[in-house]
């Protein structure tokens, strides 16, 4: 069948929308229709060259719709389910996901090649094989996926809100409540209120913090950081550090957050810096995978034995996550709506990543016509 999809083919030039052939979905594989997409930060690295992944490429990691056909073998879900898609798929087999730890299961080891089980790529078009972001490329209006990376969801949940969940929202989320552990009463800070950024001022709020400080250069994402749960909101790090001292008495921030687009020195030391003894600080922004972005004292690392860790789907487990966290949806525990600032078309994508980089949204999402 064919689709039309948005694809890069070199890195800094603009997303070209083409039409593609798409096969049958094969063992284990289904066919799913595209609703919605999520414009996540991480297509940008993809467009951008930050991150090196094999070239031409559909583009989306985040998405929802509904499964139109099964292949052979398949048991997680059936045709007519609503799914939102994990962008980092779930084998339930690896060590990894064995004990716990899905976000790092075995079988994301290809999204950045974009192909399925088996080296298969299921999109051709005139430059050959085409990989998929994540083995998802939901910018396209069609795409043929693996059951690993479907989660069922109620038919009744709006999919345009959902569609969040399969990315940034548990990214965010999880950061805060799993991988820096935020506790009631603790002091939280949150460099950067992107997709990201403001999902971990979600969590940390949610977690009891007393304090959930965000920090960002740009006044709407301050403004949407308060209305979402942060108790402060700062322009830039050495006015959080002040208030950080003055809030805490001198005991500085139980953790600190990291989320900037782009990650760099300059903002992992001033995670560092603003956390105290046994402080926490997660980071979940990338760069060049060569660059090095972490400069820091190990002496005061050991002294006041800090905690410096990555984190990667904000270190949840995308089957029992994804639903839980549209459960607290669903309870007014967790907002989605309020993260949307504007949808695209399709034909809008180069659109939607101007107005992200330039700051204008919090999230974007690109909305399928069929």
């Amino acid at each position: 069948m064919k689709t039309r999809a948005a694809v890069v083919h070199q890195t800094g030039k603009p997303i070209v929308i083409e039409e593609l052939n798409l096969a049958d979905p094969g063992p284990g594989e289904v066919l799913i229709k595209y609703l919605y997409g999520g414009l996540c930060h991480s297509d940008v690295h993809i467009a951008h060259g930050d991150l090196e992944a094999r070239l031409p490429m559909v583009l989306g990691h985040e998405g929802a719709g509904i499964i139109e056909k099964v292949g052979p073998g398949v048991t997680n879900v059936a045709e007519g389910d609503h799914v939102v898609c994990s962008f980092i798929p779930s084998c339930g087999k690896c060590r990894y996901c064995s004990t716990g730890r899905q976000s790092i299961c075995d079988m994301g080891a290809t999204i950045l090649e974009g192909y399925l089980p088996g080296n298969r790529f299921p999109f051709t078009g005139p430059l050959g094989d085409y990989g998929a972001m994540c083995m998802l490329g939901t910018f396209s209006q069609y795409s043929v996926i693996h059951e690993n990376s479907c989660v069922k969801v109620d038919d009744d949940l709006p999919l345009d809100k959902a569609v969040l969940v399969g990315c940034g929202v548990p990214t965010g989320w999880g950061a805060a409540v799993n991988t820096a552990d935020v506790s009631p009463g603790d002091t939280t800070v949150i460099f950067g209120v992107g997709g990201i950024g403001i999902n971990a001022v979600q969590g940390a709020r949610y977690a009891g913090a007393k304090n959930v400080i965000a920090v960002d250069p740009l006044e709407n994402k301050r403004e949407k950081a308060l209305e979402l749960g942060a108790t402060h909101a700062f322009a830039t790090a050495a006015e959080a550090m002040a208030a950080v001292t003055e809030l805490t008495r001198g005991q500085m921030a139980d953790a600190s957050i990291l989320t900037v687009g782009l990650m760099e020195k300059e903002v992992v030391s001033s995670g560092f810096d603003i956390v105290g003894k046994d402080g926490t600080v997660v980071l979940t922004g990338l760069n060049k995978l060569e660059e090095q972005t972490i400069q820091l004292s190990g002496s005061l690392l050991t002294l006041f034995r800090k905690r410096v860790v990555g984190s990667l789907f904000g270190d949840c487990n995308p089957m029992v996550d994804i639903p839980k966290i549209l459960g607290l949806y669903q309870s007014g525990d967790i907002k989605l709506d309020e993260l949307i600032t504007k949808t695209y078309t399709l034909d809008q994508v180069n659109e939607g990543y101007d107005d992200l980089l330039s700051g204008k949204n919090v999230r974007g999402v690109l909305v399928h016509e069929h």
